[in-house]
């Protein structure tokens, strides 16, 4: 490939030998392969679930979830209802991530069960749309509570929301080329720092059940909602709280001893997560009512204003922190999603592309902050809360699908990790419901205009992909050639 030997005329102008280039210190620490290293434990495992899971949901959606349920009772089956949906998906990523050990997430699975365009069409939505608009939603929901202080009483101008957003999502782009150690030093702090909050609104909704505080859970199942279309909507937002628990397998790649970590990691960290979500919205339930949770516009705040003033001022802090490692965890993932996919030819070559002197996917990471940002001008949370769950549960379907179909067509592959089949095939018809229920229920235009745009792919597929037309590579080799000059970029080396 031209873009290859550009890369090596980069190598040399470099002064490196060959396919190795030492990514920390030149005389100091040994030769390193251009590949991303193994540079994640469980610890860090841990961190990145629980970080990217816990974050701007928990302080977003309770509202949203009670709203769509009808009332405290189903709301809180719902969020448990929720953790195990999450544990049974994550186990079935369990199996694929140890069977198939490329990161990517769904996308080498995907690429092995149905083929190229399959997978083509799932990277090009969720390169596209999924994972930069999630990034920009989690900074927006930063931003929103990072203003909130400043303006007490009135929602923070949506202008001052915005920028703040963009300036979360320039910094957290940066420390994530900046190298991948730092950027797990940043989750693992983040992931502490929300757990600390957690426990301080489990721990004070405790004390005020002890006080006798139970008015709200008294007749808890009247007015609930019977619609098959809410219901859908409520899990919708349930889970978009525990979007996050297949964070994992985006870096299968950079994950020591993925066999075993991977599972371990899931095992530990989802069970967490759904005990803090029903811990927490006990908690609120405990010092507001159905009507004030729904009224309330920032209700972890209003939580603390009510039970934990004159320090009502950590709650805010601490979400901040919150999102904060959530967005950080989210970019980390996106990045490896482009990477491998313009490693197999399905997203422009630079995204392929590796910083030589850092060992970070720096063309990737950029490219999904640049979208992120042009997100954050919608401002529109919940619709699109709504937009991206419908999406990513049609690809979380087939990629369980995925996992039924390579039990007989690949059964020579190595399972560590071997899940009943039954869980697979639950996971699907939970997806086919969490897709076609509010469609049926309540028909949108946005969700048309989503499917529409999943398939417009195909209009780039066949030119660019599958033709592989000849004007289209001349054109992108300056552009490719200059930018990898400017951005110190290096194609991955070939590893077995």
């Amino acid at each position: 490939m031209d873009e290859e030997r550009i890369g090596e005329r980069k190598e040399s102008q470099n002064g490196s030998t060959g396919h190795k280039v030492d990514c920390q210190a030149k005389d100091k620490k040994p030769v390193k392969a251009t590949v991303l290293q193994k540079d994640v434990g469980l610890l860090s495992g841990v961190c990145l679930i629980v970080g990217t899971m816990i974050g701007s949901g928990i302080f977003i959606s309770p509202d949203a979830v009670l709203l769509y349920s009808g009332a405290v009772g189903p709301c809180l089956l719902i969020w448990a209802a929720c953790g195990v949906l999450s544990t049974l998906g994550a186990l079935c990523y369990a199996e694929l991530g140890t069977m198939i050990t490329k990161s990517g997430g769904e996308y080498p699975y995907l690429m092995e069960a149905f083929g190229s365009i399959v997978a083509y069409l799932y990277s090009w939505t969720t390169v596209m749309v999924l994972k930069p608009s999630s990034f920009a939603i989690i900074t927006l929901s930063l931003a929103k509570y990072a203003s909130t202080p400043f303006y007490p009483g009135c929602t923070p101008p949506l202008l001052v929301t915005k920028c703040l957003s963009a300036a979360a999502i320039l910094l957290i782009v940066i420390v994530n080329c900046l190298s991948v150690k730092l950027a797990s030093y940043v989750q693992n702090f983040f992931t502490a720092a929300k757990l600390v909050i957690i426990l301080v609104i489990g721990g004070a909704g405790i004390v005020m059940l002890a006080q006798g505080k139970t008015e709200t859970f008294s007749n808890a199942f009247d007015g609930s909602s019977s619609s098959v279309g809410a219901i859908g909507l409520a899990l919708y937002n349930g889970l978009w709280a525990y979007s996050g628990w297949s964070q994992l397998n985006f870096i299968t790649e950079e994950l020591k001893d993925p066999s075993r970590n991977l599972p371990l990691a899931i095992l530990i960290a989802i069970p967490l997560v759904s005990v803090c979500y029903v811990m927490v919205n006990i908690a609120y339930f405990t010092v507001m009512t159905t009507t004030e949770m729904l009224l309330s516009p920032a209700v972890a705040v209003t939580f603390a204003d009510r039970v934990l003033y004159p320090l009502s001022w950590i709650v805010p802090l601490f979400v901040v922190f919150s999102t904060f490692g959530a967005a950080n965890g989210s970019c980390f993932t996106a990045g490896r999603l482009a990477y491998v996919s313009g490693r197999g030819g399905h997203m422009v070559k630079i995204l392929s592309y590796i910083s030589l002197k850092r060992c970070t996917p720096s063309p990737a990471l950029i490219f999904n902050g640049m979208l992120a940002i042009c997100y954050i001008i919608p401002a529109d949370i919940k619709t699109l809360i709504n937009y991206l769950s419908f999406a990513q549960w049609m690809f979380f379907g087939l990629t369980a699908l995925a996992l039924i179909v390579m039990r007989f067509t690949r059964k020579e592959l190595h399972r560590p990790v071997k899940v009943p089949i039954v869980i697979p095939g639950l996971m699907v018809l939970v997806s086919c419901y969490l897709v076609l229920a509010p469609i049926i229920d309540k028909p949108e235009l946005e969700y048309l205009y989503c499917t529409i745009f999943i398939f417009s792919g195909l209009l780039l597929y066949y030119p660019f992909v599958y033709r592989k037309v000849k004007w289209a590579r001349k054109l992108m080799r300056p552009i490719t050639m200059h930018l990898q000059l400017l951005m110190e970029v290096v194609p991955p080396e070939k590893t077995e």
